[in-house]
């Protein structure tokens, strides 16, 4: 699953104001020619991702390629169940990618068109927002 190998620091800020406007940067093909595109904004957590990924790669029966655009560099802590309130910040349990409306979550090649969009399609369904299936305009077929 992914995580940070090592964060500068255990815990941070829950802070829902980043998730405010439009993604202005990964909102464009960089490596593939079908892309997953965010149309709201929100947290993904680490096991959605990875749920996402395992989904696209048996659809498409690991053939062809696939890039995870994002990466949960954002920690969430909790609380132990019935713990009194005060005596500090809870431990940190999982990580999450802060996703803004616009961006690409994921993207594939090496397969035909149908196949990818079958696949995004899948590995969408495991996700807590909504999403688009995009294709290069060149990439018709």
């Amino acid at each position: 699953m992914l995580s940070p190998k090592k964060p500068k620091y255990r815990k941070q800020m829950k802070q829902v104001r980043h998730l405010k406007g439009k993604e202005t940067r990964g909102c464009d093909f960089a490596f593939g020619d079908v892309a997953l595109k965010a149309m709201e904004s929100g947290w993904i957590t680490n096991r959605q991702i990875e749920a996402g990924r395992i989904a696209m790669t048996r659809h498409a029966k690991r053939g062809g390629k696939t890039w995870i655009r994002i990466f949960p560099d954002k920690p969430l802590t909790t609380k132990p169940a019935e713990t009194r309130m005060g005596k500090g910040k809870g431990a940190p349990e999982l990580w999450v990618a802060e996703i803004r409306a616009g961006r690409f979550l994921f993207e594939m090649s090496g397969v035909t068109t149908q196949v990818a969009i079958e696949a995004m399609e899948r590995a969408a369904s495991k996700l807590p927002l909504k999403c688009k299936i995009v294709v290069r305009s060149d990439f018709l077929v």
